[in-house]
């Protein structure tokens, strides 16, 4: 099957790309001292992860190495392939907590997260009720972007002690996530980041061990500062995710080029608007996602790069805008579009913004390897 065969909108996976950043991110980690526990929030398809799993440490039974998931389909999808070792890495709420419980009745080392003595006395008390033992880690916010305890704050020694040695739950240690690192205008501003992450986990760690309290993970990870982090002392995991793939956003933040984006979407010429100078495709928000992450950078990249069937960028064409099922290609400085050049029937592949929102949008990647070669169709799944 060849990429001219599909139906469009469709979601384009490059296998080289794919295979090549996974190659650079694990070298990296492996060259720091610490495992890599990827994220597959992006993926959600066992063909993508265990790529990322390959080199991992396992288990004695020969299973996958660890993952971090963000929903417990997650969990659910990749636990029945084989993978054990699970961190849930979003707060839990306490309507999920009898569902981590199933997971691990069916094999599950579940890892939750936390970071108020209100969440840690409700997770003992349910573990207790339904005849479990959840292990916790503490969440630490590292740079003020989002949740977590402040290194220095006395509630994390509360917080610990509610968790540690109680029958329905265990502190199993620290995590955080430099989020702000997003938000980084240089390289050197994600290598601060990135040791800023660094020592605020590692000070929270020391502080639970000098309380006498357990800390055997210490977990950190962003794709920024998992790229560019230089030094990892104390933290025993890394943790991420869209490294895999890329995306416009990452390549904004100089983190990869767009050469490194994996993942397009193959879409149509279905029109043209030749007095507003527009291209009209089959690929709207509903393909492309309505995220516009680059509008607050140096390059705004509309809701994406347009490239050529061979995934070239073609001169200064984005996507200007989208309706539910429209695209409107432009050129992002106003030049004249020369329409004969893209007729009706004509493909092409659209760079995302934002690779995990815009893979949320399909079923299945269409793998190639450089080539219009579809190799293989790789189900995904989206959802709770």
């Amino acid at each position: 099957m060849q990429l001219t065969d599909l139906e469009t909108p469709a979601l384009v996976l490059d296998r080289n790309r794919l295979d090549h950043n996974i190659a650079r991110m694990r070298q990296h980690i492996i060259e720091l001292g610490v495992a890599l526990r990827p994220h597959v929030k992006t993926a959600k398809s066992m063909d993508v992860v265990q790529r990322a799993l390959e080199g991992q440490p396992g288990t004695p039974e020969h299973r996958p190495g660890g993952i971090t998931v963000s929903t417990l389909k997650e969990a659910e999808y990749f636990l029945s392939n084989g993978v054990t070792d699970i961190l849930y890495a979003v707060g839990i709420a306490p309507n999920k907590l009898a569902h981590v419980a199933g997971l691990m009745g069916r094999g599950a080392d579940m890892t939750i997260l936390l970071d108020s003595a209100e969440a840690a006395d409700m997770v003992a008390a349910k573990g207790e009720t339904l005849g479990v033992q959840f292990a916790a880690l503490i969440e630490i916010d590292s740079d003020g972007h989002r949740s977590g305890i402040k290194p220095g704050d006395p509630r994390l020694l509360d917080i610990g002690k509610r968790l540690h040695g109680r029958p329905g739950s265990s502190l199993r240690g620290v995590m955080t996530h430099a989020g702000d690192s997003y938000n980084s205008d240089s390289i050197g501003a994600i290598r601060a980041m990135a040791e800023r992450e660094r020592a605020a986990v590692v000070q929270c760690a020391q502080a639970l061990r000098e309380a006498g309290l357990p800390c055997p993970v210490v977990s950190v990870g962003s794709t920024p500062t998992a790229t560019y982090s230089e030094r990892l002392d104390g933290v025993t995991e890394v943790r991420a995710g869209v490294f895999m793939f890329f995306d416009l956003f990452m390549a904004g933040l100089g983190v990869c080029t767009t050469d490194d984006i994996a993942l397009s979407v193959l879409t149509s010429v279905i029109g043209h608007q030749q007095d507003r100078n527009w291209i009209i495709t089959d690929a709207g928000w509903m393909a492309l996602s309505r995220d516009r992450g680059t509008a607050n950078q140096r390059v705004d990249q509309g809701y994406g790069l347009v490239c050529d069937l061979a995934g070239r960028p073609i001169d200064d064409l984005i996507v200007a805008g989208t309706n539910q099922e429209h695209g409107i290609i432009a050129d992002r400085n106003g030049k004249p579009i020369d329409m004969t050049m893209f007729p009706v029937g004509m493909l092409l592949r659209i760079l995302p913004n934002h690779a995990c929102a815009t893979a949320a949008q399909h079923p299945q990647y269409h793998a190639i390897a450089g080539s219009p070669v579809v190799e293989a169709v790789w189900p995904r799944f989206s959802g709770w």
